[in-house]
């Protein structure tokens, strides 16, 4: 084993104490932790139950709901052309809980913590062909010990920013063991698989095949139902919608005096707000600051089907966001004004409304080509929000 994964997992071993204290509580990462608890167990009652020896088993990642846009589109694909193979599909992110429900696989779960033995239990359950990473995330031991079984090893949809930290001195001596295991990396563009160079994959193995999830945010909004139980009762023609998805609280600080010095304005605005992670704490907090500020606001959960006659809808679960974007006369997308980093610009896009976002965009290709096209605008502050 390379020294860097040798440090890696000596780190990952170290913390594995720390679990259940870290899972305690409602955060993200506390999320996280508890529903990875039991993955192998859950993995073993499928495997008895449902693993066909004869019939080859694919195992795709992706770590939260973009990726995961991507990784389905090339699930469903194989399922029309290859419906003989059993899939699995495992997230990292507990924000992809919901997501993963929408994917037609044989199994959905948690991705195992990535210690030597514990995806050596995975993959004696599973017993893959193919291991099919997303993006740019690879995980060093579980891409080890496929190789040493013989395991194939991809990643679709692959990506790497100039700018990425993945390329910087630090990183690259723990990413390159990894990436240099793959046999075929699909990357979104020529500049992308050439970029992957420097972390090791040679050209032989490198595709340009572009980005799956275009065909599934445009897929999915031509097929939204704007006379469904969620939109019909949302529907308003004399007020301006703005819908503001992925939202973390440094958006909100923003986000929402803007709106307010627009109504002030006689403008007739309306906003929908999507956090990113909707947990009790988030909605509470965002609910204080809407008050703070004079505005009238309701859980979309507390509607019932009724109109929204408020100047806030806040969104209290997920899954829902691309159907939202359809009644939106302007969007927005967060993660731009903080250390997140921009959510995907595609799905408002799709509805051909103007997107706006935080300043911290130099990694988000697409928010580039549409502040290029005219159809993005990256603000600055709550001064240009407003304007």
């Amino acid at each position: 084993m390379p020294i860097p994964e040798r440090l890696y997992t000596l780190a990952l071993h170290a913390a594995r104490p720390l679990l259940p204290l870290l899972g305690r509580g409602e955060g993200k990462l506390a999320r996280g932790i508890r529903g990875r608890s039991g993955v192998l167990r859950r993995m073993e009652t499928w495997a008895r139950a449902h693993r066909e020896p004869q019939q080859p088993l694919v195992w795709f990642h992706a770590p939260s709901v973009g990726e995961g846009f991507q990784a389905r589109a090339v699930i469903e694909a194989l399922r029309r052309r290859r419906p003989e193979l059993q899939i699995v599909y495992s997230y990292f992110s507990p924000s992809a809980e919901g997501f993963a429900r929408s994917v037609p696989a044989d199994l959905t779960d948690y991705l195992p913590l990535d210690l030597p033995a514990v995806v050596e239990r995975a993959l004696d359950l599973l017993r893959p062909e193919v291991i099919a990473f997303t993006k740019t995330e690879v995980w060093p031991n579980l891409a080890a010990a496929a190789q040493r079984r013989g395991v194939r090893l991809a990643l679709l949809s692959a990506t790497l920013p100039l700018g990425s930290s993945r390329l910087s001195r630090a990183a690259r001596p723990f990413l390159l063991p990894a990436f240099r295991r793959l046999d075929r990396l699909a990357a979104i563009s020529a500049a992308d698989a050439e970029r992957f160079g420097m972390l090791g994959v040679p050209p032989a193995r490198r595709l340009v095949m572009g980005d799956a999830r275009f065909d599934q945010v445009w897929k999915r909004a031509e097929a939204v139902d704007r006379d469904s139980a969620l939109l019909r009762p949302l529907h308003d023609g004399a007020r301006v919608t703005l819908v503001a998805g992925s939202t973390w609280p440094p958006d909100e600080e923003r986000l929402i005096p803007a709106l307010k010095r627009a109504i002030e304005g006689a403008v007739p605005f309306r906003l929908i707000l999507v956090p990113h992670e909707p947990t009790p704490d988030h909605l509470t907090r965002t609910e204080a600051l809407l008050k703070r500020h004079g505005l009238s606001s309701r859980r979309l959960g507390e509607l019932n089907g009724k109109a929204l006659e408020a100047e806030v809808l806040l969104v209290d679960r997920v899954g829902v966001l691309g159907e939202l974007y359809a009644l939106a006369d302007v969007g927005y997308v967060g993660g731009g004004f903080g250390t997140a980093g921009l959510h995907s610009v595609l799905e408002p896009a799709a509805f051909g409304v103007p997107v706006l976002f935080g300043p911290r965009h130099g990694n988000a290709r697409e928010a580039a080509e549409l502040i290029a096209s005219g159809g993005g605008f990256a603000v600055a502050d709550e001064r240009e929000l407003r304007e």
